[in-house]
């Protein structure tokens, strides 16, 4: 049983979990505790419990012990009040989680050679440039800046579609073209000097992979990440296909009406586009893991995954947050509309979670489902 590299998770989230879980019986929680163990699935009956407590229809987990996926399984529907199961191969949306996915395609366009990490990415640029001005004068926008968040470009979130919306394209988002109360994304900070996270400097990252491949980025990103990494299950294509329609999760607000259309559209694929499962994102992590440890060179080069898991700009990598706060650890949350999700994993001793949900009220069941994990491999204090 897991104590001292497991702890780090119940550590770093338990205040968090404590603010969320208010509103819910910690009795409740201790009970169902009684009934989960280590290396097994949890048991139906409670998984629907927490589900209940949450409001949540929909849930998949992977744990990951010593850089192995211990187990994975699906609980609860698609939809509400539909009879389609969640199991193991269902897709949710992994938002932000798209992310450093799409950081590690960058490092391999960077380790062929096609980019570098301090380059002024506007001498790649070519259907869009970023706007220069007074924040730009001394420091340009680089590729690491990107990836890092360390760019000065404003637009944390990114705009989400229904599915009878006309798409704009990635350049019209950037100029604030796709709504009359949209602004365009420009620097506004002096790049380096500060961390803000942007979704819009992911949009800058997906235009320059684009024009330097000539290639949609769905494609590149299959070919250079999804299946080096064993994401067999995982898209990034948007809209989503209609083969894979009965395969995705359908999204739920708060109030458990599903979302219109069942789920949105994001043309920023490279910020919050990607399809996935958890037993993929476990994949993802452990590949990188590996490539970090010297094990293997599958995604990245050794000393490519290090530079993504070492801190560029307070506690932040590249395409990854790095809390400092415990055992070293790699980690990444997700949330578009109907959907939430978060995975981390230990740097040292490789272990971690991935959980996603088909609901704006996930969250809270994400770190319900943590404590029974913790309590379950022993990780808490």
């Amino acid at each position: 049983m897991k104590t001292a590299k497991g702890c780090f998770i119940y550590k770093i989230f338990i205040c968090l979990f404590f603010i969320l879980t208010l509103s819910c019986s910690q009795d409740q929680i201790n009970e169902l505790k009684k009934q989960v163990t280590a290396g097994r699935p949890f048991p139906d009956d409670v998984m629907e419990t927490v589900m209940d407590m949450c409001h949540v229809p929909g849930v998949s987990i992977a744990v990951i012990i010593d850089g192995q996926i211990d187990w994975v399984k699906g609980y609860g529907v698609y939809q509400n009040g539909k009879p389609e199961r969640v199991d193991s191969t269902t897709l949710f949306q992994a938002a932000s989680i798209s992310k450093p996915v799409s950081a590690v395609v960058a490092l391999r366009m960077v380790d062929k050679g096609y980019l570098t990490l301090d380059e002024d990415v506007n001498l790649k640029l070519q259907s869009w440039k970023i706007p220069e001005n007074e924040f730009t004068k001394n420091e340009p926008v680089t590729l690491r800046r990107l990836l890092s968040h360390s760019a000065g470009l404003p637009m944390h979130g990114v705009p989400e579609f229904e599915a009878d919306d006309e798409l704009p394209t990635l350049v019209q988002i950037l100029e604030g073209e796709w709504s009359t109360s949209a602004k365009p994304v420009y620097p506004f900070i002096e790049p380096g000097t500060m961390y803000k996270y942007s979704g819009g400097g992911y949009i800058v990252l997906q235009v320059l992979l684009n024009n330097i491949t000539k290639r949609p980025f769905a494609e590149l990103a299959n070919e250079l990440v999804l299946q080096p990494a064993g994401m067999v299950s995982s898209t990034f294509e948007q809209p989503l296909p209609k083969h894979l329609w009965p395969h995705a999760a359908v999204g739920h607000h708060l109030t458990g009406i599903p979302i219109k259309g069942r789920w949105h559209t994001l043309p920023e694929q490279a910020t919050g586009g990607l399809w996935t499962t958890p037993k993929d994102l476990a994949c993802f992590m452990i590949e990188l893991w590996r490539s970090y440890k010297g094990k293997s060179d599958k995604l990245l080069p050794k000393n490519l995954a290090q530079e993504m898991l070492t801190r560029q700009i307070d506690n932040f990598g590249l395409g990854l947050s790095l809390p400092n706060v415990g055992v070293s650890r790699f980690q990444h949350g997700g949330g578009n509309a109907g959907y939430r999700c978060q995975m981390t994993l230990s740097i040292e001793g490789g272990d971690g979670f991935v959980i996603m949900t088909n609901s704006d009220s996930g969250e809270k069941l994400i770190w319900k489902v943590f404590e029974l994990i913790g309590h379950a491999y022993g990780w808490q204090t």
